[in-house]
């Protein structure tokens, strides 16, 4: 496992270029219509499913909906495919496939402070392959990563943007999110954008 997170700060995304789309851009939470558990972030009690809290069924898609893993609620904003290269005019990483730009609000509700990585975060496509965050990626793809591997203390909350790079025409089913490498995680779905 790389010791390096892979989320960037989103003040602007200047330096990703890309021929892609944006996939919903909720910048609310889902309140009560919030999936996931309030796990322990060992694993024991943290929820994989992606129903709602208060009943009803499962839902397609979480972009906008709070998610919990932990001590961390997690908010999907937006996802963008089909970014070909991060980094400036200069330097950069260019994509084997094409990078996916999963933009995300990681909020500390617990009692201490604790340390968003974003190399503890995973990718699932319809046919079930797994894909790892690209922490070179998200190194180039803003100067001011102010979230990279950032304290996040209690009550706070950062923005940020996972990268993963997969094939082109890859269909997107969820992204799995955990407050650490030792949680169960969060299953967000992405309705196979």
């Amino acid at each position: 496992m790389v010791a390096c997170g892979a989320i960037v700060s989103t003040a602007s995304d200047p330096a990703a270029t890309s021929s892609g789309t944006d996939a919903g851009s909720a910048g609310t939470r889902g309140e009560e219509a919030a999936a996931g558990g309030a796990g322990t972030g060992k694993g024991a009690d943290s929820e994989k499913s992606a129903e709602p809290r208060k009943g009803g069924a499962k839902v397609a898609d979480g972009i906008g909906r709070e998610y919990r893993d932990g001590k961390f609620a997690f908010t999907v904003t937006k996802v963008k495919k089909g970014v070909a290269r991060v980094g400036n005019q200069y330097a950069g990483s260019e994509a084997q496939g094409q990078y996916v730009l999963v933009h995300i609000t990681v909020e500390n509700i617990g009692d201490e402070a604790r340390m968003f990585d974003g190399t503890n975060q995973t990718l699932i496509d319809t046919k079930g392959r797994e894909f790892e965050a690209d922490t070179e990626a998200a190194i180039w793809s803003n100067r001011d990563t102010r979230s990279f591997l950032e304290q996040i203390n209690p009550g706070n909350s950062v923005k940020g943007v996972v990268i993963f790079d997969v094939p082109k025409n890859v269909k997107l089913k969820a992204i799995e999110l955990h407050d650490s490498m030792f949680s169960g995680g969060v299953t967000v779905p992405l309705g196979g954008r």
